[in-house]
């Protein structure tokens, strides 16, 4: 299935005649996708049910959506409240032999970027007093997180396509600027799934800006009445790799950076760059979640003076890298329009 200008731009036609091999992979994909749904929808596969609520962030797009930060925010934003809160998330790209590993007690890490994963460490230091946990089967997580700490909350990070257990609330979060990219599903394009999915969620998260018309029409036909909530990446301070005090974001106005990043939308943090009045001179990125090494990091001043990695990615650059250049660490926080609204809407949803 595929859409024209969903992420605001219509390919070029050498990029559809490269890309034309990839198509039937994608229906394939898109095919299993659909048809996983199906089967737990109809409970021909089953739901594990938890004895709490649990909600769902997610994306039907891979990658740099907003999930992870959407997450920290919403655990956050409760556990203030007063609620028991934890967060589940997969812990892509670690290395663990346990079924379920507590990352954060909600006041220690416990465990590595290498075990759990880099989203959690970010999801850690973003939703301090929210205990973190890692698993692949989100049930289990929940169930330890039940055991160890009277979650009365589950948030899932990124578990709009975990099947295998039940929630009370799926918000799916959209970034501005990719909308729903080609409307592809992979490899094809970034979608996980067909377009149509989108009629499950209760609520849909858009992140820095305004979605393109053709996207707004597609949230208008099969999800009209999900709640919208805005959000834009508020960058809030500026730490050097090697360590040391923070300073504010509002220092690179003016300056030449470049960027040292394996996220899944480099342009997201281009972005949040140029927002704060700094030129991008220069760009090292690679896949998310890629696992730096020395030579990713060579030679790094024949780009830029001073270069700009993420929060996500600073733990796996070794500072000893990048002996003898200005390499900075750009933490970034998720601010919500009407805040308190939407998360009354929320509880509400909930009860």
């Amino acid at each position: 299935m595929r859409e024209d200008g969903l992420g605001g731009r219509a390919e070029p036609l050498a990029t559809r005649l490269l890309a034309a091999p990839l198509v039937p992979l994608a229906w394939l994909y898109g095919a299993g996708a659909r048809f996983d749904r199906a089967l737990h929808r109809r409970h021909v596969l089953r739901e594990a049910r938890l004895p709490c609520r649990v909600v769902c962030v997610g994306s039907i797009v891979s990658g740099g959506a907003g999930k992870t930060p959407a997450a920290a925010w919403l655990a956050g934003a409760l556990a203030r409240r007063g609620r028991r809160v934890a967060i589940a998330s997969r812990g892509h790209g670690g290395r663990r032999s346990e079924r379920v590993v507590v990352v954060s007690d909600g006041r220690k890490v416990h465990a590595s970027g290498a075990v759990a994963g880099d989203e959690a460490l970010v999801l850690a230091a973003h939703a301090p007093g929210v205990p973190v946990l890692v698993a692949r089967d989100r049930a289990l997580a929940g169930l330890r997180a039940l055991a160890l700490f009277g979650a009365e909350i589950l948030v899932l990070d990124d578990g709009f396509q975990h099947h295998r257990l039940w929630r009370n609330l799926d918000l799916l979060m959209l970034d501005a600027g990719m909308g729903f990219g080609n409307g592809w599903a992979l490899p094809r394009g970034p979608l996980r799934e067909p377009l149509d999915a989108i009629r499950y969620a209760h609520a849909v998260g858009v992140v820095d800006g305004e979605l393109a018309p053709e996207a707004e029409a597609l949230l208008a036909r099969f999800c009209p009445g999900a709640l919208r909530l805005r959000a834009r990446r508020r960058p809030v301070a500026l730490r050097p790799l090697a360590g040391g005090a923070p300073t504010s974001p509002a220092a690179l106005r003016g300056a030449e950076v470049g960027i040292l990043a394996g996220i899944a939308q480099p342009a997201s943090l281009r972005r949040s760059l140029e927002r704060l009045g700094a030129r991008v001179v220069a760009e090292r990125c690679f896949r998310d979640h890629h696992r730096f090494r020395r030579r990713d990091v060579a030679d790094l001043r024949r780009g830029a003076d001073l270069w700009i990695t993420t929060e996500k990615d600073a733990p796996k650059i070794l500072p000893a890298w990048t002996a003898g250049v200005d390499v900075r660490v750009l933490f970034i926080e998720l601010e919500v329009d009407d805040e308190h609204a939407v998360l009354d809407w929320i509880e509400k949803h909930l009860r």
